[in-house]
């Protein structure tokens, strides 16, 4: 995911495993197990409906890189 840009755990999916029907909470459990946070930009990944949701880091640090980039 570029510097700056965001996509939703759906959007993620689609790009991974295609059209298939991979539930948001399953990316989200995937995701949560990235251990290098910002070397492997998860921060970047947000709800569907642009909310701030499920960050190791912790939604308040999320936020703030999200800030950062813009």
């Amino acid at each position: 995911m570029p510097y700056g840009s965001t996509i939703s755990y759906k959007e993620l999916g689609k790009i991974i495993f295609g059209e298939k029907n991979l539930s948001s909470q399953a990316i989200g459990r995937a995701v949560s197990k990235n251990k290098l946070l910002v070397i492997v930009p998860c921060h970047r990944v947000i709800g569907s409906r642009g909310d701030l949701v499920g960050y190791a880091g912790g939604i308040d640090r999320k936020k703030y890189l999200l800030d950062h980039e813009k």
